[in-house]
């Protein structure tokens, strides 16, 4: 009984080492839109119609330029690495002690000299090796969060997909540069500075393309073999 509880107590010290991610969720407030500023309310009468800050130029495209616009990111991201390490190390030792002499006759203890001898040899070989190629292509709509002095604009926004088995996600957060927007309010996702691109899922499917905890502590840095 004790063994079990013991054995139990260990499976629960591993899973604690190797503790899951919080699951995501829709309506995240990290990437929820904001609601557009009211420019009727910080208008300033002035005996005038014409308010600077509610128009575009007359020689500028009406695209996304205040905070509450919508922006569609066009995804065409690819990435491809590989990665391999080889590491080997030796080491052997050895001592030895002649014999112990007395006037040039050999000391004995119980019929054996005293010569003794001792050796050792450790050999480390190590290989690692990972391969990783990705593509993402698609569009998502996000929304102006904030307007940078410089007129860089912040951007960020989410698009979950709910489907049989589980839920998939897109999120996206970055800047963009006013110039960079298309005349239609798109811009390409190479164009994002600082871009965080997330997509994965949620559920079942998901669950199923993810390693257990107990693989991903052997596996890890805490790993004794």
């Amino acid at each position: 009984m004790r063994n079990r509880a013991l054995i139990l107590a260990c499976l629960c010290s591993l899973a604690a080492c190797a503790s899951l991610p919080n699951s995501p969720k829709p309506n995240d407030p990290d990437f929820s839109p904001v609601e557009p500023e009211d420019y009727q309310a910080n208008m300033t009468p002035n005996g005038s119609i014409f308010n600077q800050g509610a128009v575009n130029s007359i020689y500028s495209d009406i695209k996304a330029h205040r905070i509450g616009d919508i922006i569609t990111v066009e995804l065409s991201e690819s990435t491809s690495a590989s990665k391999g390490a080889s590491n080997q190390q030796s080491k052997d030792s050895s001592l030895g002690i002649d014999a112990l002499k007395l006037g040039g006759d050999t000391v004995t203890l119980n019929g054996y000299d005293t010569s003794a001898s001792m050796g050792a040899k450790n050999k480390f070989t190590g290989q690692a090796k990972a391969g990783q190629s990705n593509s993402l292509r698609g569009n998502i709509s996000v929304s102006v969060v904030r307007v940078l002095p410089n007129g860089n604009l912040s951007v960020r926004g989410e698009k979950w997909l709910m489907l049989n088995e589980g839920n998939e996600y897109i999120r996206i957060t970055g800047l963009v540069r006013s110039e960079d927007v298309n005349a239609d309010n798109t811009v390409s996702s190479q164009r994002v500075a600082n871009a965080r691109i997330q997509y994965s899922g949620t559920g079942d499917f998901a669950n199923t393309q993810e390693r257990g905890w107990l693989s991903k502590f052997f596996n890890g840095p805490y790993s004794p073999f």
